[in-house]
């Protein structure tokens, strides 16, 4: 990423990536930490452009980095919305637009086409925040599908498309046109004063009244769920949709690698395929024990579908994490979600132990 970087320089890359990479841990148990990942994914540009010689532009190297790490703390919030949401229909909304999203990120990467980033937004992020600003003082489930929907479809052509014209096709950079053009942070500024003032006179004496008390901790889940004893084809099919959409967009990114789409798709499933039969087996694994078996597992397919002389330990370690990761999340938070919500077999057992 630079020629002949300083150890100052690798410090504050190294300091950013590895930022990016914990913060997110603990949107399950605080959702609005998203937005503290939302501001580092703002302010890591600016950052490194003020302290290194990172290429930041379009064809820079971080750029894919970027939106991998994007998606990465994405993919954790879709996780913790499995442990926490008590609205089915907000879920089913939100489900749609992180694999919306998960898509066009990689036909992004795919086709080195950057309005595939406009159409394909990233509404998930934003739907997600209200939901949690909401979880605050209201319980999520009272509130109707109708606003959900609504809800979504404003932050869409409302936001969202706007922002991502700015940032992706317009390339332009906030702090930049504000130097250039005082009179647009001036109006920036007059534009959010508006925004408080209708919220504060129109639209908050119009809801509810609060529910409970401040509430900015996920609720703690009542007891844990009993463990799945057999296999379910559902989860496999979309863990293995997941982690293979994730997988491909790393691969275009992390060095070492040379796989086809089919490959990775293939590899994945039998790396889900495993780990499904190992957790039937010895119940919850700890991620420690995940993690070195998928490693051992990637390094035995790597022999079979690439003719690297080399094993990258490196990227192996970080495909191992990322899978491992996942899976365990999945497999902690989805029969939450299950016995939530009815008709999924686990409901009754569940609350009857609630």
């Amino acid at each position: 990423m630079i020629p002949d970087p300083t150890t100052a320089e690798w410090a504050l890359i190294v300091g950013i990536v590895l930022a990016r990479l914990a913060v997110p841990l603990l949107i399950p148990r605080c959702e609005l930490v998203i937005i503290v990942a939302l501001v580092l994914d703002a302010i890591d540009n600016s950052l490194l452009a003020a302290f290194t010689d990172v290429d930041l532009g379009p064809d820079g190297p971080y750029q894919s980095v970027d939106k991998a790490l994007d998606i990465y703390y994405l993919a954790i919030a879709y996780a913790a919305m499995m442990r926490n949401w008590t609205s089915h229909a907000a879920f089913r909304i939100g489900q749609f637009l992180f694999y919306y999203r998960l898509v066009g990120v990689l036909a992004f990467e795919l086709l080195d086409d950057r309005a595939m980033l406009i159409v394909f937004p990233n509404t998930f992020e934003y739907f997600f925040i209200v939901y949690a600003l909401i979880a605050l003082r209201w319980e999520p489930s009272h509130w109707p599908p109708r606003f959900w929907m609504w809800t979504a479809a404003a932050l869409w052509i409302c936001v969202k498309l706007p922002q991502e014209y700015w940032i992706h096709i317009a390339q332009r950079d906030f702090t930049e046109t504000v130097a250039d053009h005082p009179w647009f942070g001036v109006a920036c500024a007059l534009g959010l004063v508006v925004l408080g003032a209708l919220f504060h006179f129109v639209a908050r004496p119009r809801m509810p009244a609060p529910e409970h008390a401040l509430r900015i901790a996920a609720a703690p889940i009542p007891e844990r769920p009993p463990k799945r004893t057999t296999w379910d084809w559902t989860d496999f099919v979309e863990k293995t949709v997941l982690l293979a959409l994730l997988s491909m967009i790393f691969a275009h990114i992390l060095p070492d690698v040379d796989t086809s789409a089919t490959d990775i798709a293939v590899g994945v499933a039998l790396i889900v395929a495993a780990n499904t039969a190992i957790s039937l087996r010895w119940s919850y694994m700890e991620f420690g024990a995940l993690l070195f078996t998928n490693l051992g597992l990637i390094y035995v397919l790597s022999r079979t579908f690439t003719d690297a002389e080399n094993f990258p330990l490196g990227t192996a370690l970080f495909f191992a994490f990322l899978i491992s990761l996942l899976i365990s999340l999945y497999d902690r938070y989805k029969p939450i979600y299950e016995a939530r919500f009815p008709g999924t077999g686990l409901e009754r057992s569940f609350r009857s132990r609630a």
